[in-house]
Order: structure tokens, then sequence, then C-alpha cells
């Protein structure tokens, strides 16, 4: 008679017995099609759609059919492996292990390809394979204790019902992400920056925007802050964030890492924010440029520009519509295939799309809010959002606030700083463009001071630099 199984084993998972393949004559739950559409979806965008299974820890076994869990395991070794996947590469990955023939051969991947065209129903195949793989983990569970209690030695009933809680524990601690930790790793990550600070005195603990005299009152731009910068129309606020992208991707102090910087525009074109970017470096004058009279020095200047701008790792993502999960998926794919990136800038944030365009406006502004400063928590990287202000400062001509943001709540609560830009207090001219000088206000700092700082604006080159008198 064969020695009973230890009923001590670890809970139904890959190392258990895997379920029957039906149960009292009725097969199992599972859906052919969503798993075909998952692993179509994995071959189209790789970079977030395998991300999205591996945050949500869906394991091989959770597709019901042998084929598709080889399929999906090779996806996964690959992606991790090398970034980047498709059909093409899957199917010589199989075939290098002798493993095409097993899975259906080519024709196995060629209904795969053409089982969707878009990814965009990616969350509901994932959401359908982890329900029938739950379920079945669910119904495999119930049948073991089915067994034991129909066995007279099976021992206490309190052992029993122990062993019942704990393997439907595990299935139900399977379907939530574990993000809790001990406090002593959070404090060992606090201990280890309090000595950076104390080693470094007078260094940034984060990177630098190129300003110092901001530098100096943020302490440098932290990963997985949400930095919302403010203005009215044309005051500038593209050029200081294109200004500070710049000093990210290419320090001009050497001791000073470089960063990939990631910019969203959704106002203007990828050929405009680099036009303004070569001027700015060059320092050429873009208005004398688009008249034509720039000199052979100016030229040189150009070329040496253009040759930096080029080598930068700057990455300009100018779709004119864009939602806050189509955003955050474009993110994470530039983040998975470039390593070192440093920095996101989104230029504007009210031109970013909530999921439903149904729902009041302020419900869309704080679901992107929160969206963009999930992003930066994920990433871990600071994110700089561009943002407008309201009419108010300019009517009752004073300098601007926190409360002055434009659908303000949710923006003023999920942000770490709030920069805003203003003219100076005494200026005197027109007040709804830039000036030779500017105020940069720190209206709201989690960890750190608030107050004015000034900058110099040198207008015919769109650029913002260190104040000097």
């Amino acid at each position: 008679m064969p020695s009973k199984p230890d009923r001590k084993d670890a809970p139904f998972d890959k190392a258990s017995s895997p379920p029957p393949a039906t149960l009292a004559g009725r097969a199992l739950p599972h859906s052919p099609d969503a798993e075909k559409g998952l692993l179509a979806a994995c071959l189209l965008d790789p970079a977030e759609i395998i991300s999205r299974c591996l945050a949500q820890r869906l394991p091989p076994e959770a597709f019901y059919n042998p084929a598709n869990q080889l399929a999906f395991q090779i996806c996964c070794e690959l992606f991790e492996s090398k970034s980047m996947l498709d059909a093409q590469i899957l199917a010589e990955e199989l075939r290098s292990r002798g493993k095409l023939e097993e899975v259906g051969g080519p024709l196995y991947l060629a209904d795969l390809t053409s089982h969707i065209e878009t990814t965009a129903h990616a969350n509901y195949f994932l959401e359908k394979v982890q329900e029938n793989y739950t379920k079945r983990r669910l119904i495999a569970t119930a049948t073991r204790s089915l067994e034991r209690c129909f066995e007279p030695d099976e021992g206490s009933i309190e052992s029993l019902i122990d062993e019942v809680e704990k393997e439907i524990y595990a299935i139900s601690d399977q379907q939530v992400a574990d993000t809790s930790q001990p406090i002593r790793e959070s404090v060992g990550e606090a201990v280890n920056l309090i000595k950076k600070m104390l080693e470094g005195r007078g260094q940034l603990s984060g990177l630098s925007s190129g300003y110092a005299d901001l530098d100096k009152m943020t302490h440098g731009m932290h990963p997985t802050e949400m930095i919302v910068l403010a203005a009215r129309p044309s005051m500038g606020k593209t050029s200081l964030a294109m200004n500070i992208a710049e000093s990210v991707a290419l320090p001009t102090r050497k001791d000073v890492p470089k960063g990939g910087v990631l910019i969203f525009s959704l106002e203007m074109g990828a050929e405009q924010l680099a036009m303004r970017l070569l001027t700015g470096r060059a320092r050429v004058s873009s208005q004398r440029l688009r008249e034509g009279f720039v000199n052979k020095e100016e030229q040189q200047r150009l070329a040496a520009a253009a040759i930096e701008l080029k080598q930068a790792s700057l990455w300009i993502d100018d779709a004119s519509q864009i939602t806050i999960n189509q955003l955050r998926a474009k993110a994470r794919r530039v983040f998975a295939r470039n390593p070192g990136m440093a920095l996101i800038i989104v230029d504007y944030l009210q031109l970013v799309s909530g999921t439903d365009p149904r729902v009041p406006r302020e419900q869309q502004i704080a679901e992107i809010s929160r969206g963009i400063k999930g992003l930066a928590k994920e990433l871990k990287v600071p994110v700089i959002v561009l943002s407008q202000l309201n009419r108010d400062s300019e009517k009752e001509k004073r300098q601007p606030k926190l409360s002055d943001l434009r659908e303000s709540g949710s923006i003023e609560q999920d942000a770490d700083v709030v920069l805003l830009l203003a003219r100076p207090k005494d200026a005197t001219d027109d007040f709804s463009v830039a000036a030779d000088k500017a105020d940069l206000i720190i209206a709201k700092q989690r960890n750190g001071p608030v107050g004015d700082i000034k900058l110099t604006f040198l207008r015919d080159i769109t650029r913002f630099e260190n104040y000097s008198e």
C-alpha cells in the first residue's frame, strides 16, 4: 500500500500536484481565447504587458494549456534576460531548445500572432487568466480537503482546519501584491542616506536642476517625487523644463552624472522642442536664425550643439492626445529598453486625458495627478509636471500662490514640490509675458523650506540661467 503524502507540504503551487483535467465530468475553469489573447499581447508589447504580468506575480501555471505555459515562461525569460521579444525571437528560442514542436510548431505561433491586433484588451485577458487560475487552485484545495475529511486517520480536526486555512491563505495572498516591508529596511535606507549627506556635506542628494539657488533649497530632484512647475501661458515654463532636461542629460559639471530624460510634449512638436534645445545650447537667437542672419561662428556653435544633442539620452513623445494609462505604459516601455533613465517631464498636465471622458474634469484631473505620482513611485525617478495657473493672480496684480493652480485640489495634494514661475514683484510692464528676470516661487516642499529664488531669462535664446545682477 503506498504511503500517504505528507499533508504538511507547501500549499498548492507549481511544486504541488496539478488539479485534475476534469472534475465530475466537468472541465476546470479556463479560457483558451483569454490565454491566447494575453500571450499575443505579450508579443506585441512585452515591455508593458510582461511587466504587468510580473507585477501581478502571474506564474506560467496560470495558463491551463501546457503549450501556453511553456510559451509564457520562455517569453518572461527572454524579456528579463534580453529586454527584447517578438514572435520570431520566441520561435527561434523554442527551436533552439527543441520545444517548438512541443507547443504545436509554427502553426501555434502563427495562431498567436494573428489572435489580436492591439493590446487594448490586455487587462481583461490578464484578469480572466488570473481568475480562472485562482478558481482551479480553489477547486484543487477543496478537493484535497474533502479527501482528508473522509480519511479516518487524518489526525486532529484542529490540524486539518489549520492546514486548509494555510492553503486558502496562500491562494488569497497571491492575489494581492506584497508591498509591506518591515521598518528595519526603511530605517536602513534612511541611515544610508544620512551617511551620504554627512560624508558629502554640501553635495546634492538628488538630480541637479542646473540652478544653484533652486538646488540649494531642494537639495536636488529626488526619486519618487512629483514636481509641479506652474505658470500662466507665455511665462516660459516649457523653456525652464527644457533647460532642466538639458542639465540632466548634458550636465556642464564633470562631477554630475548624466541621466536619461523622457519628455511628453502634448503642446509642442518634437521638432520645435529640438530647435529650442539646439538654439538655447548654441546660444543663437531663434529669431535671427529664422531670418537667416547667423554668422559663421554661430553656425559652428549650432553644429557642435547638434552633435552633443544627438548623443544625449533625450526621448521626446509628442503625441497630441494621450490618456494617463497610455502615458504610463509608454514611460514603462522607454525605461525598460533604456537603462540610466533619470527624469520624466510632462508638458502639460491639463492636456492629458482621463480614462473616462464622461466623468467630470475635476475627477479626471484627480486620476491623472494620482497616476503621475504613482508613475514616479513605480519607476523611482522624479517627474516634473507642467501645469497652468488660473487668471486670479493677473486680475489681482499679485504674485501667484498655491491656490492659483488650475483644478488645484488633487495637484496640491499629490505634489511633493510645487514651483510657480512668475514675473518679478517689481515688474511694471505687461504682466502676461516673460521678462528678463523671473521669480521662481517654491510654494510647497514636503521635505524642505518654501521661498522665492530669482532667475535670469535670456529672451533671444529662450533660456533661463542662474540669476546675476
